[in-house]
């Protein structure tokens, strides 16, 4: 008999978002998914995972590879003539047919191509969440159609002198990248700083959640990562210079959440 203790658990704990995955192969890299999927899962759950492209193709090698391990059904494309119009359509078809069906509360575009900004944007006038997935060559027209979207760079392991990433991340004192980080990646301090005057309240103070989501809808493609830290949590605490940070008890509750306000 399951315990009521369980049972009650489990009615009060959120619903997970019912997400469909689709990729597109010629605008993807094979190297990331393991990446892609585990921060998909940050997000919700991968109910639906397809891939699209043509996978008679050499081109597509290093996908047929991973296709078995992460249970993505491959929907194969011929080239039919020269360009990859073939392949959008068929993904673009397939996401308005499982759009109608009404079994989604979001999609995770897998792509870096610009094409694919009106699909992003009519998902979302249906009311569903669009996670967009990417290249630094994306252009911004597609990165800003998209509820969140994510830089695959970001999603790559790093070795550090023989030692894993995650490995180093435990014994470091201070918060380290665990990811590699794209070069060029200036410290957007004026856009954050603007950003926490317009989540802050009366007294000057901001949630890091509420600064975090904010920070998200004026701009999809931010990311801490980007920076060098793995969480939002990190990159405030490690900037002194600019913010300053208070830990507040949670009345009832052991944990404690974190508040900024600019220095």
């Amino acid at each position: 008999m399951v315990s009521p203790r369980i049972v009650a658990k489990i009615e009060t704990e959120e619903r997970a978002l019912h997400l469909a995955v689709l990729i597109d192969a010629d605008n993807a890299q094979a190297a990331v998914i393991e990446g892609i999927l585990a921060e998909i899962a940050r997000f919700g759950e991968a109910s639906v995972k397809r891939i699209y492209g043509d996978f008679t193709s050499p081109n597509s090698s290093s996908w047929k590879k991973v296709l078995h391990k992460y249970a993505i059904k491959p929907v194969q494309q011929f080239a039919y003539t020269t360009g990859k119009n073939a392949t959008d359509s068929t993904l673009i078809i397939d996401a308005m047919d499982l759009l109608y069906t009404r079994r989604f509360d979001g999609f995770c575009l897998v792509t870096s191509d610009s094409d694919f900004t009106g699909l992003a944007t009519r998902i979302r006038e249906e009311g569903l969440m669009v996670f967009g997935f990417g290249e630094q060559k994306t252009p911004d027209a597609f990165r800003n159609a998209c509820h969140k979207f994510v830089l695959t760079e970001v999603l790559r392991p790093t070795q550090v002198e023989g030692v894993t990433a995650s490995r180093q991340e435990a014994v470091s004192i201070a918060p380290q990248s665990t990811t590699a980080v794209p070069p060029n990646s200036t410290f957007p301090r004026e856009f954050m700083l603007s950003a926490l005057e317009q989540s802050s309240d009366e007294s000057g103070w901001a949630h890091l959640g509420t600064f975090g989501s904010y920070l998200t809808k004026l701009q999809p493609d931010f990311d801490s990562r980007l920076y060098g830290f793995r969480k939002l949590s990190d990159l405030v605490r490690a900037k002194g210079d600019i913010f300053v940070t208070e830990d507040r008890a949670v009345p009832g509750q052991s944990q404690k959440q974190l508040y900024l306000k600019p220095r």
